[in-house]
């Protein structure tokens, strides 16, 4: 299967190739947050000063974007430093406390969605 993979050109990548797919994901990754952030915005706005029925798709992209990224980074910071003993790891607790704060975001804005189209249960 390797050769398979060699013969397509696929190869493994070298240090400096890999920093820069960290960059380019990292600067896709801050451009669709705040595209995402810009949406949720407008479609507040407009439900505030039109009256329509609220769009949760940009809501909810945004706060699962959010929380995967957190949780991705807290699961990889934990596996990365588990058996070093210099090592501890970075403020552990307040991703903890955000990624609780994303979740309650979650069940809130789907609560309030509920109330406000006016559906029953």
């Amino acid at each position: 299967m390797k050769n398979f993979f060699k013969k397509l050109g696929f190869r493994k990548m070298d240090e400096m190739e890999q920093q820069i797919a960290f960059k380019a994901q990292r600067n896709a990754l801050v451009f669709l947050l705040a595209a995402l952030f810009v949406w949720t915005l407008y479609e507040s706005y407009k439900v505030y000063a039109f009256h329509t029925s609220l769009n949760l798709i940009p809501c909810f992209l945004l706060v699962v974007a959010s929380g995967i990224q957190t949780l991705s980074q807290l699961i990889m910071t934990r596996n990365a430093v588990k058996d070093d003993e210099d090592s501890f790891e970075t403020s552990p607790l307040l991703k903890i406390i955000i990624w609780v704060c994303v979740v309650v975001g979650v069940i809130v804005t789907i609560g309030s969605a509920i109330i406000i189209m006016g559906v029953k249960l």
